[in-house]
């Protein structure tokens, strides 16, 4: 494939509200071609347009260093704001503007090619904008990698037979930001850790400064963030209060999101009950029906959390919440919202102070009701991973 030198990004956003539920637009296309290499049309909860349009700017920079690292960057927006603000000549005055400003000149500068910022009329921005309906009408979340066959956008695959007869459920959009807690002295030398029955461990100081550093990456998105809810377990209560101080939210208790309770095996390490075990871990592996010695089995966790989680969702519908919680019961959700059977459990890494964003779609209780996850195991980047905490 020849290689692609330079690119055009639009993008766009915008909030049913203003502030109210928003969404952003953004699609990187071949600009001596005219091909779509790649687009992401994904909601970010409550917020404000401008927000949204910095948001969608961001994505578009984003796939554009993925698909074409070298390219030249022609950035088209029909906001005024942001592209007189990217090109130097007005001032980022708003301190919700700020921080996102800083975020996509760093995605713009850090790479070879150049990047420059033009501003059009919103009738030639049509293609972002439809991204950003499409997202805020549930029929289309995150990237699309495009190898020139594929649908140009949600819309085409509605319209696809494989496609017709599913229509995004009515209802609220309720977007849960589960935060796995800290480090703990049994975290860092991989020892089983259990919930309110266990040693009860809290936080290192390698944890609380992880925390920090989450709390930090999520701040842009702390207005909308209805509150922070924890598992009692000393661990996530520890990192809630962080969390909750940080984002100038409440904070509430839900005990069914506690840690599995492992019994004998508590502060174990997984060789260690190998040898010492080996019929109770053999049998724990082997069925899901089965429990250590004085813990739980995952079937038992599953219920336990999968009703929490329906009382979360029923209480705090068509709100951003952050749950802060444990591998196992973030495993059992996320799981529930792609439908995935319980045993995929195993096949899921979940490291400490990782954030993972799933949202449901539809009225809790209902039949109807969908979910999405958006983002898995993310960290800040200063824990090595560039990934932007809005793009859900």
């Amino acid at each position: 494939m020849a290689e692609i030198r330079r690119v055009i990004v639009e993008a766009d956003g915008g909030s049913r509200g203003n502030p109210g539920r928003a969404a952003y637009g953004a699609l990187v296309k071949d600009a001596d071609t005219g091909r779509v290499l790649a687009e992401d049309g994904t909601a970010i909860g409550v917020a404000s347009n401008n927000v949204a349009e910095y948001r969608g700017l961001i994505a578009g920079l984003t796939m554009a260093a993925e698909v074409a690292p070298d390219a030249d960057i022609e950035v088209r927006m029909d906001s005024k704001l942001v592209v007189e603000q990217m090109s130097g000549n007005w001032k980022i005055k708003h301190p919700d503007m700020r921080p996102l400003a800083m975020e996509a000149n760093r995605l713009a500068t850090r790479r070879r090619g150049a990047t420059t910022y033009t501003w059009v009329p919103r009738e030639q921005n049509k293609h972002a904008d439809r991204l950003a309906n499409e997202a805020l009408d549930g029929i289309r979340s995150g990237v699309t990698r495009h190898s020139g066959d594929e649908a140009d956008s949600a819309v085409e695959v509605a319209e696809s037979p494989a496609y017709r007869g599913w229509s995004p459920p009515g209802g609220p959009v309720t977007t849960l930001v589960l935060v796995r807690h800290g480090a703990t002295a049994l975290t860092a030398e991989k020892r089983f850790s259990g919930g309110l029955g266990s040693s009860n461990p809290g936080l290192t100081d390698e944890g609380r400064a992880q925390v920090r550093e989450v709390a930090d990456w999520l701040s842009p998105i702390g207005e909308a963030v209805d509150v922070v809810v924890t598992s009692p377990v000393r661990r996530t209560r520890e990192s809630a209060e962080i969390l909750a101080e940080h984002l100038g939210v409440g904070l509430v208790e839900e005990p069914g999101f506690a840690e599995m309770e492992f019994g004998t095996w508590d502060g174990m390490t997984f060789a260690e009950v190998r040898d010492q075990r080996p019929d109770e871990i053999e049998a724990w592996l082997g069925s899901l029906d089965a429990a250590p010695d004085g813990g739980e089995s995952f079937r038992e966790v599953e219920k336990r959390v999968l009703d929490a989680l329906s009382r979360i969702l029923e209480g705090h519908a068509g709100k951003t919440v952050v749950v802060v919680g444990h591998v196992t019961p973030i495993k059992v959700i996320v799981a529930s919202a792609v439908d995935a059977p319980l045993s995929s459990l195993f096949r899921m890494e979940l490291s400490t102070a990782s954030v993972s964003v799933v949202s449901f779609f539809g009225d809790p209780g209902s039949d109807g009701i969908r979910g999405s996850m958006r983002l898995y195991n993310a960290q800040p980047p200063g824990a090595g991973q560039m990934l932007d905490p809005q793009r859900w």
